[in-house]
């Protein structure tokens, strides 16, 4: 049997890569919900939030830790199945990755040891700052890595030299032009998980009748916290990022919105059923003008489709995924809106804590916002397609060429199984947390 490398590589790299992405979103957005809880212990002197920020700091203890040993492997493929990748970026991609390292890894990672181990033996106020800065760092450490993941959608600061990329501007390379949009987008959707998970966990501590004080509290916070955010994920930041792929990477937006042919007055695709061969959206639904306004601020402006990008000499990406997976994306947004504008009604209401079937929604709807940032990264990834580094190097000819697919196929099983054990240990730990509810103050 013929094992393409190439092939083999990029599906290790989707396996790894989506993997670790389901633990920096729980992290970061939960340990922003933990600083608020946190603090409102310490100024409130109330023993409910004290008792519910421990709680929830363990969970974000156990989250970072499997993020950071899944984080470890990721890393690994830059030098073994992306050799000639790393080659080319070399010079660029290092750079913020050390800063990765070293301004948010170690900043996050010690300040949490100070904030899980901490308690009691430290002040209120250290140990409220503990938190803080693990909240700050988790988000530094999102910054950068989206640093040099942005440089390859929109590369500056550079020059090529001896078939290398080479860093002339760090600056220019930090805030390329799709740095900001998609940081902030990436963050907002980060804050929407964390919300969701303390939402689920306390609406099922209530329907247990476990704590109820304490989660009716939690889940009255974090609804409110998800409403905030969930609005915007929508406006300004999902606006803002799509205008940004509008005018950096035109394929990637055509393909996103299903838009085959250039037109004035394009339209905004709310539900189509795509095909590749030929390329055509089957059954569309799309609202004239809105998409020519959110790429340019013009009902009128021209927005160029897939063939017309094509025939320009850009090769256009993979058409259904990257429109199935952006549709998804925005939809389950819709569903956060949604669900999260209803609990804050049933919370002005005081019937949100009684009513038991948005509470069972709320426990279902957990790993939701994790789904959505998958589907938002897949967009991202196979919206450049066939570039690695957008007009700079290919896919095809970024990878190791003496690295067998055999090879390849090995370590792709090997990972698979050191996964699937981390997420079972990862669930089995996170459902007796849960089921334990919060304990008595340490």
């Amino acid at each position: 049997m013929d094992l393409d490398p190439l092939l083999l590589s990029r599906i290790q790299f989707a396996l790894t890569v989506g993997f670790h992405f389901i633990f920096p979103p729980i992290s970061i957005g939960l340990a922003w919900l933990v600083v608020i809880l946190e603090w409102l212990g310490w100024r409130r002197n109330d023993e409910d939030y004290v008792r519910a920020g421990q709680f929830f700091g363990k969970i974000l203890g156990l989250t970072f830790v499997v993020g950071v040993a899944t984080g470890i492997v990721m890393e690994f493929q830059f030098g073994t199945n992306w050799a000639e990748y790393s080659k080319f970026v070399g010079d660029v991609f290092g750079a913020p990755l050390a800063a990765e390292a070293i301004f948010a890894f170690f900043l996050e990672s010690t300040f949490l040891g100070v904030y899980l181990f901490g308690r009691n033996k430290v002040s209120k106020s250290v140990h409220w700052f503990s938190a803080l800065i693990v909240a700050i760092g988790s988000v530094l450490s999102a910054f950068w890595i989206i640093v040099a993941n942005s440089w390859q959608q929109t590369p500056a600061g550079h020059t090529i030299r001896g078939g290398r990329a080479e860093l002339i501007d760090f600056w220019a390379a930090v805030f390329n032009p799709s740095t900001l949009a998609r940081f902030s987008h990436t963050l907002i959707g980060c804050l929407i998980a964390g919300a969701f998970l303390v939402t689920g966990i306390s609406a099922w501590l209530i329907l247990k009748n476990k704590s109820m004080e304490i989660a009716r509290k939690t889940l009255y916070i974090a609804m409110i916290f998800g409403l905030v955010a969930s609005i915007m994920a929508l406006f300004p930041t999902g606006h803002q990022h799509a205008a940004q792929v509008a005018r950096t990477q035109p394929e990637k937006l055509a393909a996103m919105e299903g838009l085959i042919r250039g037109q004035y007055n394009a339209p905004l695709t709310i539900f189509g059923i795509p095909n590749e061969d030929p390329l055509r959206l089957d059954y569309a639904v799309a609202i004239p003008g809105l998409l020519s306004w959110l790429a340019a601020d013009d009902f009128d402006a021209f927005v160029p489709g897939l063939e017309d990008l094509e025939e320009a000499g850009h090769p256009t990406p993979p058409f259904a995924i990257t429109f199935i997976s952006f549709h998804t994306m925005v939809a389950l947004g819709i569903f956060f809106i949604a669900m999260t504008a209803i609990g804050t009604i049933l919370l002005v209401r005081k019937k949100l804590h009684r009513t038991s079937w948005y509470l069972k929604t709320l426990v279902w709807s957990i790993p939701l916002p994790i789904i959505a940032c998958e589907l938002g990264w897949i967009v991202a990834e196979v919206g450049r397609q066939p570039w690695v580094v957008y007009r700079l190097l290919k896919t095809a000819d970024a990878h190791s060429t003496n690295v067998s697919g055999g090879e390849i196929l090995s370590s792709i099983i090997l990972f698979g199984f050191v996964y699937l054990v981390l997420g079972a240990l990862y669930v089995f730990l996170l459902a007796g947390k849960v089921k334990q509810g919060p304990e008595p103050i340490t």
